[in-house]
C-alpha cells in the first residue's frame, strides 16, 4: 500500500511539472446586468482576435461580435443601429478596454499593441479601465449579457496569446 502511494505521489509530481501555467485574468463584468448571458470562449479555439464589429445605438452599445483567426465568432445583440467593422493588423492584438456604463453599456474603447484606438459609443455613465493582470497577456474573449436593445454588461478575459488547444486551419 505504501509502494503504491509512493507511486501515485511520483506519477502525480511529474505530470504537474510538465504542465505549463497559464497566466489569465478576468476583473468581472461592467454594467447592470440583466438578460441573455453571452461568451466567447469556445470561439477562442479559432485562433487570436483578428477583427470586431460593434453596433452602436447614438447613446449606447447594441451588440458585438468578434473575428478569431478567419471566422466570425456569433454576433450578440439589437440588429439595428450603426454597424462599425475593424480588422486588426497582423500581429496587433487588444491590450486594454476603457468605456463607461449606466444601465448598459454606453462606451468602448479597445487600445490595441499598435497604438490604435478604437472608439464606439457615447462617453456617458460610471467609467471602468480593463487591463491583463500579467505582462504580455492580451483579450483573449469577452462575456457578459444582452437583450433585443443593448448590451446590458460586459467583461473581459486575458490570457496568454499563444493557444495551445487552436484548431489548425487546413491550408487548401
Amino acid at each position: 500500500m505504501l509502494a503504491l502511494l509512493c507511486l501515485c505521489l511520483l506519477l502525480g509530481s511529474s505530470v504537474a511539472a510538465s504542465v505549463q501555467p497559464r497566466r489569465s485574468s478576468f476583473v468581472g463584468e461592467y454594467g447592470a446586468g440583466g438578460g441573455t448571458p453571452f461568451s466567447f470562449s469556445s470561439e477562442q479555439l479559432n485562433g487570436p482576435i483578428t477583427g470586431l464589429r460593434v453596433r452602436e445605438h447614438p447613446s449606447y452599445i447594441m451588440g458585438i461580435q468578434f473575428r478569431y483567426g478567419g471566422s466570425w465568432a456569433p454576433y450578440y445583440g439589437s440588429s439595428s443601429g450603426t454597424l462599425h467593422e475593424v480588422l486588426l493588423h497582423q500581429g496587433e492584438n487588444i491590450k486594454q478596454v476603457s468605456g463607461k456604463w449606466s444601465s448598459y453599456v454606453t462606451e468602448l474603447i479597445f487600445v490595441t499593441t499598435q497604438g490604435r484606438m478604437l472608439r464606439f459609443g457615447q462617453p456617458s455613465g460610471t467609467s471602468f479601465n480593463d487591463f491583463p493582470l500579467y505582462a504580455g497577456t492580451v483579450l483573449r474573449y469577452v462575456s457578459g449579457r444582452y437583450t433585443s436593445s443593448y448590451l446590458s454588461s460586459i467583461g473581459f478575459h486575458w490570457g496568454d496569446n499563444d493557444c495551445v488547444h487552436c484548431k489548425k486551419e487546413s491550408k487548401s
